[in-house]
Order: C-alpha cells, then sequence, then structure tokens
C-alpha cells in the first residue's frame, strides 16, 4: 500500500516554469486566411420550428481551396425565449447535420440561454480519391512537402471555413434579427479542436474564448516521442501519418517546417484568449499526460477537464462498461464555460501544485476560486505508461479509504490509502464541482503519473 495526502488549501498557485520567448511563428496560416476570395457566399434555405425552439438552416461556400469549392450547412439553434446576444457560441464539426447534432445544439442552447450554431462540412471530404478525416490531412501534408506551397495543409481551409462562419453569422444576425454579434466562443472535437486553436492563432479579435476537446498534441515533436516512450510505438490511432512517412517527423526543413505550422503551440504567444481544454483519460490517440508537454507555456485564463472512462467521444462507461448515451460531464463543463463568456459572468478557477512524491505520500495544494460544491479523487493502474484501457476509480471509496476533513476559511485536508502493486504505474487526478447561476460542471487538476515504487 502506498498513502497520498492531498492538501487542498487557499494557497497562492506557485508559476510555470519560465520558458524563452518562443521564435516568431510561421506566417502561411494568415496568409491563407485572409487572402481575399470572391467565392464566399451564403443563403439561408430553411427554418424550422420545433417544440424546444427554431432552427436556422443556412448554405454557405467558404472558400475555393485549390480548384475545390468548399459547402457547408450551417445550423442555428435558437431556445424559446432566447434572444440574441453580442457573443456566440460556433461549433465546428464534420458531415452534415444529423439528429445528434440537433439534440446537442440545442443542449448546449437551453445551458447557455442563448443561439448556439454548428458549421458543419470541416473539412470539405472525400477528396483526392476517396480520402477523408487523417487520411486526407495526410494527404495534403505530403502535397506540401512536394510542392512547398503553403496554401495546401488542409487545417488553414478549415480555419478559414470558421472564420467564413463567423463572417455569415454576423451578416445572418444583422439581416434576420437586426442585432450585432460581436466575438465568438469557437469550439469543436478532435481535428476540429485542431481546427478551433488555430483559428484563435489567426488573431482574429472576434474569438473570445475558445475550448479544443481531445485534441491534446500541442507541442507535437516532444508529443511524438511521449507515444513511444508510452506506447512502445506511435499510437495506431494516428497511423494515416506514419503510413506516410510524417511520423516520427522526419529530419528535413521541410517537414520541421510543416510540424511549425500547424502546431498551435508554436502560436501560444498568440492565444491568449480564455480557453477550456477537455480531454478523455482514455483517449487511445494520447499518453495520459500529454497535457503536461504544453499546460504550463499556455498564456492567458485556462481551465481543465478530464472525463475518467471515456475515450476519443468522451462518452464515459459505467461500473458494466456500457457507454452513456450523451457526454454529460464534458457539454456541461463545456456549457458553463461558454455561459460565461457571453454573459460575461466570472468562470470558477482552479489552480493546483503538485509536490515531490515522499515515502508518505504525493501532496498536491489546491486553490479552488468559486462556489466548489465537491470534489473527488480518480486514480488509475496500468503495468505500463500506457493507460488507454485502465479503469478510473474515485474515492472515498472500498479501493482507497480515508477522511475527509473541511474547515470553513482553512485548508482542506484529504488522506487516502491508495492500494497498488510494486511494478504498478498509478495515475492520480482530484476533479472539483463548481456551481454558476443555475450550472453545475467539473473541473479537474493535471493528471500525475507515479511511477512503481521499487
Amino acid at each position: 500500500m502506498r498513502f497520498f495526502t492531498i492538501a487542498l488549501g487557499f494557497l497562492v498557485a506557485q508559476p510555470g516554469l519560465t520558458t524563452a520567448a518562443p521564435a516568431a511563428p510561421p506566417t502561411e496560416l494568415v496568409d491563407y486566411v485572409i487572402k481575399p476570395d470572391d467565392s464566399f457566399s451564403w443563403k439561408l434555405t430553411d427554418t424550422k420550428k420545433t417544440d424546444a425552439g427554431t432552427v436556422y438552416e443556412l448554405d454557405l461556400v467558404s472558400q475555393t481551396w485549390h480548384d475545390i469549392k468548399w459547402e457547408h450547412k450551417l445550423q442555428i439553434y435558437v431556445l424559446k425565449d432566447a434572444k440574441p446576444q453580442s457573443t456566440m457560441v460556433l461549433w465546428n464539426t464534420g458531415g452534415t447535420p444529423n439528429l445528434l447534432s440537433g439534440v446537442l445544439g440545442f443542449q448546449i442552447a437551453e445551458r447557455v440561454k442563448a443561439p448556439v450554431a454548428f458549421l458543419f462540412g470541416v473539412p470539405k471530404q472525400p477528396l483526392f480519391g476517396g480520402k477523408k478525416e487523417d487520411a486526407l490531412i495526410a494527404e495534403t501534408f505530403v502535397r506540401y512537402l512536394d510542392s512547398k506551397d503553403g496554401s495546401w495543409p488542409l487545417l488553414f481551409p478549415m480555419v478559414k471555413s470558421v472564420v467564413r462562419g463567423m463572417d455569415t453569422l454576423q451578416q445572418f444576425a444583422k439581416k434576420e434579427w437586426d442585432f450585432e454579434v460581436k466575438s465568438f466562443v469557437i469550439t469543436g472535437a478532435s481535428k476540429r479542436g485542431w481546427t478551433t486553436w488555430l483559428t484563435a492563432a489567426t488573431g482574429d479579435k472576434r474569438v473570445k474564448a475558445i475550448a479544443p476537446i481531445v485534441i491534446d498534441t500541442l507541442n507535437m515533436p516532444v508529443q511524438m516521442k511521449n507515444q513511444v516512450a508510452a506506447f512502445g510505438k506511435p499510437s495506431e490511432m494516428i497511423r494515416d501519418y506514419t503510413e506516410r512517412g510524417l511520423v516520427p517527423i522526419p529530419d528535413t526543413p521541410e517537414a520541421k517546417k510543416l510540424w511549425q505550422m500547424i502546431d498551435p503551440w508554436v502560436y501560444r504567444e498568440k492565444v491568449t484568449v480564455p480557453k477550456l481544454i477537455i480531454n478523455g483519460a482514455n483517449d487511445p490517440y494520447w499518453p495520459l499526460d500529454a497535457l503536461n508537454s504544453y499546460w504550463d507555456d499556455l498564456t492567458g485564463d485556462k481551465w481543465l477537464l478530464y472525463v475518467p472512462n471515456a475515450g476519443h467521444d468522451l462518452r464515459e462507461l459505467d461500473k458494466d462498461g456500457k457507454k452513456e448515451m450523451y457526454q454529460t460531464r464534458a457539454v456541461n463543463t463545456l456549457s458553463a464555460f461558454c455561459y460565461c463568456q457571453i454573459f460575461d459572468k466570472k468562470m470558477p478557477t482552479l489552480s493546483w501544485k503538485y509536490g515531490e512524491e515522499k515515502e508518505s505520500g504525493t501532496p498536491l495544494s489546491v486553490t479552488p476560486n468559486g462556489t466548489m460544491k465537491g470534489m473527488r479523487f480518480w486514480t488509475a493502474e496500468a503495468g505500463t505508461r500506457d493507460f488507454r484501457k485502465a479503469a478510473w476509480k474515485s474515492s472515498p471509496s472500498s479501493e482507497a479509504k480515508g477522511d475527509v476533513k473541511v474547515v470553513v476559511g482553512g485548508p482542506v485536508t484529504i488522506g487516502l490509502t491508495v492500494t497498488r502493486t510494486a511494478k504498478s504505474f498509478d495515475a492520480v487526478f482530484l476533479e472539483t464541482e463548481f456551481e454558476v447561476d443555475h450550472l453545475r460542471f467539473n473541473l479537474s487538476t493535471q493528471i500525475r503519473i507515479l511511477e512503481p515504487k521499487q
């Protein structure tokens, strides 16, 4: 057995490690996005009244990229009695509208009490012989390496799609509602989370905040090494890149330039807007502690949520191994973040610092700032640093016994006894629950992986 003492006190958070100022990022992303394109157009094609509210559907042409016209559907979900606000949520996603996207759109709209927009068809696909998703992105990376044409990386037209989505929503709001939308909370998952980061990296002043979801891969050269250290080889989930010779990153100037062009970490000094990062604790794409390679480097206000027992889709598994229908934990926290941005509410914060591991345990100092309603400690065990299939357990529970003492206005001390074998790796993080107005949600600390005790 090993004992972990976690001291939660109202302490001043320790600053991150000081790093040298980064070099100026490449200009190809911004060059592509600001390039004039007369093919941009939109039109309102449908207005549907439902029991929940109104859905406006627009057809949008965002651009013509290498002679390919990018066409999108854009839906706006307006709850009954909800009024337009100067800030709007814009979720970018692939495919076309469907029942699940409509449910999710109204779930968020109901929580944030404001219109919410979903931009579909990011990216335009299939292309180039039926390629989709990562296979399509990898194809465009190879075309960049062959041509040195900076407009080829697919993330650039994906970002331009979101920028044109903002243009469209502003024009639509003025025409349909006689109302000015001034700013946006941009969000999206996986490669659309990647797009979210890079949209903020353009410096577009309309981006008020971002919420990138399940894209835990900033500082990409380091992350590629992390994958091999954790899994023994790059994740099977990125085989589209390994099969094209893009990973490991080739030791050539062109390849290094490519990965700089599309790595949000390279633009970190420009992305100063508030940011919420949501990750699954069992995501097969990334090593469990991937965030630790870039968290301290991020500038501006930031929040974090890990969803335990959830993979890339953020749907949690119950004790019987059955997935929940909806991404409840993620949607609740995302909605609270968006609500605070829309109505300029103070978003509760959580700061923390892990201490050095000792025989008596690993201390964790946490500073909550807001109405905290509860907390739980999550642990998982694995034979290696590969936690993709690990089961996360919360405590206090039969697996981790201890006393919880809360002193109003003073420190909170949690004493836990965590069972582990001499050969196991243990992963730990603390989750807290907060409340803002009508919304309850969770925030997390970083994950710490504890080496086997020899």
